[in-house]
């Protein structure tokens, strides 16, 4: 079993309703990690999940507590969320970089993977900022310095590059479209296992004495429409394939 920490996927989003002359707004707190989390669960992993809206307070800022995971998983949050705790933008007091923390640790030999979103990498309108953090370094992939999103509403089908490594074992055929991903430049040592278009859709590497990955599309709606990620067996494979290969570099 391994002990996962997912950030990340949820959001709120606000509505203004115009009726005529009067207007209100409403408010609605989504979460999107559902098929990752039930598709890890189900393969025998043990979750955390820690929401968008938590990781500000809660992501953990030293090596011991990130310790007590094998594998952390950032999901379409950005580096503010991580690095601007409210100690540090509401009180101007100097703080921790908890990426440097998360960097330190994966060369020490944990698990990391960065799945891709509007917050992901370098993101929508360049606003996820990962590539002027300590997190470049890590992931087995060069990120973007502009807006990195492609978006394919008409889908996308990725091609399977290496079909023997052991994160694909036990999925074959066609995937499912999907409607984006982010975009990025595969380090020359990292093993691309699959592509969408010229780019990495499922990369992995190393960094010191620990294990990276990159799936640069989402892992819910909507760049993964319900056909990949819930009706496609080969969604929980491939990624509790990931999850089980990152921790083996704590074993």
């Amino acid at each position: 079993m391994t002990n996962v920490l997912i950030a990340g996927e949820s959001w709120i989003t606000q509505s203004t309703h115009i009726k005529g002359m009067d207007s209100f707004t409403t408010h609605s707190y989504v979460e999107g990690v559902g098929p990752l989390r039930d598709a890890l669960t189900a393969a025998g992993h043990n979750v955390t999940y820690l929401p968008g809206h938590l990781v500000p307070t809660q992501f953990p800022e030293t090596a011991e507590a990130l310790s007590e995971f094998d594998v952390i998983i950032l999901s379409d949050i950005g580096a503010n969320s991580i690095q601007l705790s409210p100690s540090v933008f509401e009180k101007f007091q100097t703080g921790v970089d908890r990426l440097g923390v998360l960097a330190d640790w994966v060369a020490a030999g944990g698990g990391f993977m960065m799945i891709g979103g509007y917050l992901s990498f370098t993101g929508f309108e360049a606003k996820a900022a990962f590539r002027q953090t300590r997190i470049a370094e890590v992931l087995p992939v060069e990120m973007l310095a502009e807006d990195d999103r492609a978006e394919f509403p008409g889908g996308v089908i990725a091609r399977v590059d290496n079909a023997g490594h052991e994160v694909l074992a036990g999925i074959s055929g066609q995937w499912p479209a999907l409607l984006g991903y982010n975009r990025t430049v595969a380090r020359p040592e990292a093993e691309v296992l699959a592509t969408v278009g010229e780019d990495p859709l499922v990369a992995v590497g190393t960094h010191g004495a620990g294990r990276t990955a990159v799936f640069t599309s989402d892992c819910s709606p909507h760049w993964a429409p319900p056909a990949f990620c819930e009706e496609w067996a080969g969604y929980g494979t491939l990624f509790g394939n990931l999850v089980e290969w990152l921790g083996r570099a704590r074993a």
